[in-house]
């Protein structure tokens, strides 16, 4: 029997990237996700760079969005519903587009605006078409719960420090790129 296995650094040479396998656990960095026991992916909510109100005591909080050497740029937050009842997420976040709808539950109706370039920028999508975003989520936010999400896009030129941040159903607002 034979066994082979391949590595993959990242551009820096450190070996940090996702593409690294070691034979323990990395510890989470302050900008990087972290997880908890139910599986979940959670952003570091030690930063807020905005909040966004929403109905029925629903709030959309904003951590990070970094830009990556790659040309993305990565939004994560959570949701919090500060209300009393439960909350049913709108089929609008998933956006209009049918094949995106076909994927089931998404944020792909969330966008960015680059007003100094005059640029609006979409969730990036898969090869498969599937948006690049939290999705197949629970459609109930209980009252008290939070759902963490990210949105991957395009990363508008390194000029750019902040963009607008639109999203169905809530007040929109401007994030500062790190």
């Amino acid at each position: 029997m034979t066994f082979s296995l391949a590595a993959c650094g990242d551009e820096d040479g450190k070996g940090q990237g996702q593409g690294n396998a070691s034979s323990s656990a990395p510890t989470p960095g302050k900008d990087e996700p972290t997880k908890s026991g139910d599986g979940k992916t959670y952003p570091d909510t030690s930063t807020v760079l905005a909040t966004f109100k929403g109905e029925k005591g629903l709030e959309m909080v904003v951590h990070e969005a970094k830009r990556d050497s790659g040309g993305f740029l990565t939004v994560t937050g959570e949701f919090k519903n500060t209300g009393g009842d439960g909350y049913t997420t709108p089929v609008q976040w998933n956006g209009l587009e049918q094949d995106v709808a076909l994927t089931g539950r998404s944020l792909a109706a969330m966008t960015l605006t680059d007003s100094k370039e005059k640029k609006r920028y979409y969730v990036l999508r898969d090869t498969d078409n599937r948006p690049l975003t939290t999705t197949k989520y629970t459609s109930l936010i209980e009252a008290g719960e939070t759902l963490p999400f990210f949105a991957q896009f395009p990363a508008p030129p390194n000029t750019t420090t902040e963009v607008g941040l639109t999203f169905p159903g809530f007040t929109t607002g401007t994030i500062e790129i790190s």
